[in-house]
């Protein structure tokens, strides 16, 4: 085995950099988000940057499709490093996932031209919000989805979600350290399902604001419960005003599922996540 793993790592040296793609899963539980924090803070950024230091021989640096908060979770994120090492696609994915904790996993890896960039180039990010809605709380995957004792309607929340489709400024729905130069984001839908305890909220867009995904579920989970009328959703965009905008819904249940970029490209795309909700949701 020693022998086998020497001939997959053994570096070519070529002067030259490559970038390379890799697509990522995490469980963002133990996690202050992805990015790198000033301090002690133990961040997926950093720790998938670790690993695939010790196997690239030298410092990597990352950057990912989307920034995900603390305690948020990925099954598709997308990110992209540069390098002088070459290895193969097989060497690059054994090394990483060796040198991971087990709540993060690369799931694929692709040379890539100079061209690409995980964050600039993405033409679309797709998040789930997933929640467990039942009178008694789940022992079962308790950090993999937040929990509603409360009754939920669907159909008003899809309703109010309606309202949320197009471009608009979403400024009721960034928090207050949101960095993004402007508030006006495109929505390509805004969807809502029940899969037995289940309520699933998914949203596609070309970009997010900070927080936005946990401001509109909580949005929805109020109208959903029946404490806020449909009406309410509308009424809190145009308002533009996070004080009206309602409770930030938990971390829990967020799930970055799927960065989208041009077909010449030719990334892959896995099956939407978490793989519990099944392959055919939507």
């Amino acid at each position: 085995m020693a022998e086998h793993l020497t001939e997959v790592f053994a570096p070519d040296h070529v002067d030259h950099h490559q970038r390379i793609a890799l697509g990522v899963e995490y469980m963002g539980s133990e996690y202050s988000g992805w990015q790198s924090q000033s301090g002690s803070a133990r961040t997926v950024q950093d720790t998938l940057e670790a690993a695939l230091s010790k196997v690239a021989a030298h410092p990597v640096r990352l950057f990912c499709a989307g920034r995900t908060d603390a305690g948020v979770h990925a099954t598709g994120q997308v990110a992209h490093f540069d390098t002088s090492a070459h290895r193969s696609p097989y060497g690059w994915m054994l090394g990483a996932n060796s040198n991971l904790p087990s709540d993060i996993s690369v799931q694929w890896i692709k040379p890539m031209p100079q061209t690409f960039h995980a964050r600039f180039m993405a033409q679309a990010r797709r998040y789930r919000y997933v929640i467990y809605n039942h009178p008694i709380p789940s022992a079962v995957l308790r950090n993999g989805m937040t929990w509603e004792k409360r009754p939920l309607s669907v159909s008003r929340m899809q309703l109010a979600a309606n309202s949320f489709v197009g471009e608009h400024d979403f400024s009721a729905f960034r928090a207050a350290a949101c960095q993004a130069h402007s508030p006006v984001k495109t929505l390509y839908h805004c969807r809502v399902v029940r899969q037995g305890r289940l309520v699933i909220i998914d949203v596609r867009a070309n970009a997010f604001l900070h927080h936005m995904v946990r401001n509109i579920a909580g949005v929805l989970l109020s109208i959903g419960s029946g404490e806020a009328s449909v009406e309410w959703a509308a009424e809190v965009l145009a308002g533009r005003s996070r004080r009206e905008g309602g409770v930030t819904a938990r971390p829990d249940g967020l799930y970055f599922v799927r960065a989208e970029y041009a077909t010449a490209f030719e990334l892959p795309e896995p099956s939407l996540g978490p793989a519990f909700l099944g392959e055919h949701l939507w």
